[in-house]
């Protein structure tokens, strides 16, 4: 009996599906990447030799450069309410506006009171505009200590968690700012917080 010829046919293979999978995670990648914050004033961070990853929220950080410091805390809703506080300790009004601009603050730097003129500028000037620090006198005016304490209140009173602190300074930075700093933590008893490190190059085999 003659064999049967079963007629060959090209294989092909439907891409639509894989096409949209591909689509769908590189939209979840770039909507959940965390963008990396611009420093107002150049940091060069001090090496180390372990890595232990920097938390993705919840996060206070302090960066020191220049003998400045500047105020970072994550949560756009922990940053609003974080300046209204402020504002009515130091009787400072700020409109919803300012509000909703300062929320959206990744870093910042300066006394209370020039925060309004600040927050109405348009992003290309806040950009230009040359931060002075937050004011961290421990015996005339210590605004710094406010922002902290209050920052921890608005992560408590909004999520009821504990924020954790952490202190990015240059690896020339003097000693003393970074000890003031140091010093304001303990005395809200904060004992526990971290030093942003990158980690230590390996050395050149001779």
């Amino acid at each position: 009996m003659p064999r049967v010829k079963v007629q060959r046919k090209s294989t092909s293979i439907d891409m639509t599906a894989m096409c949209d999978v591909a689509f769908l995670l590189l939209t979840f990648f770039i909507l959940t990447a965390k963008p990396k914050t611009e420093d107002p004033v150049p940091v060069d961070i001090p090496a180390s030799a372990t890595e232990i990853p920097i938390p993705d929220d919840n996060m206070l950080m302090l960066t020191v450069g220049q003998g400045k410091v500047f105020f970072s805390v994550d949560g756009n809703d922990i940053r609003q309410q974080t300046l209204i506080q402020m504002g009515e300790k130091y009787n400072v009004k700020f409109t919803p506006e300012q509000q909703v601009k300062f929320s959206g603050l990744p870093i910042f730097g300066m006394p209370l009171g020039q925060l309004g003129n600040y927050l109405n500028m348009d992003a290309e000037q806040r950009k230009e505009f040359k931060q002075p620090g937050i004011p961290h006198d421990t015996t005339a005016n210590n605004e710094l200590a406010d922002w902290i304490r209050e920052a921890r209140k608005a992560d408590v009173a909004l999520h009821n968690k504990a924020l954790r602190i952490s202190i990015k300074g240059d690896n020339k930075e003097e000693y003393p700012t970074i000890k003031v700093l140091i010093g304001l933590l303990q005395k809200q008893k904060i004992n526990k917080f971290s030093l942003i490190t990158t980690i230590r190059s390996a050395p050149k085999a001779k």
